[in-house]
């Protein structure tokens, strides 16, 4: 199973990828570094990929589910109710592309604020 860690600061993530063409890009650009930017419970960041929204890119979003919004080439991990939602649900803005999923709590992204550099690299799978 292929995996990144994202990094936010002292925060860290672990993202199981699935097979698709957002992950396989995501995958081959590691490592990389950005720059995080909040909406609501969302922490996102840019990343130029150049992909196409897939057909199963939705705008409602389960937790621990990590996805890429194709408008404005950007990484999107929600963990709580956005300007968006509707009650406590995870609402993207737009639909986005479900590209993995970390058993870790997103809800420590609360603590990543807008500007915080965040590293993404592959997990190199023990022997």
């Amino acid at each position: 199973m292929r995996k990144l860690r994202l990094t936010f600061g002292k925060l860290a993530i672990v993202a199981e990828l699935r097979d698709t063409p957002t992950a396989n890009a995501l995958y081959a650009a590691a490592p990389f570094e950005s720059r995080a930017a909040n909406w609501g419970e969302e922490v996102y960041f840019t990343v130029p990929l150049g992909v196409e929204r897939e057909a199963d890119a939705r705008e409602v979003m389960q937790p621990g589910e990590l996805a890429f919004r194709v408008e404005g080439e950007a990484v999107v991990i929600g963990y709580g109710p956005t300007p968006n939602s509707e009650g406590e649900e995870i609402r993207l803005a737009m639909p986005a592309n479900v590209w993995g999923f970390t058993a870790d709590d997103v809800r420590q992204l609360r603590k990543v604020e807008a500007g915080d550099l965040i590293r993404v690299e592959a997990v190199e799978e023990a022997a």
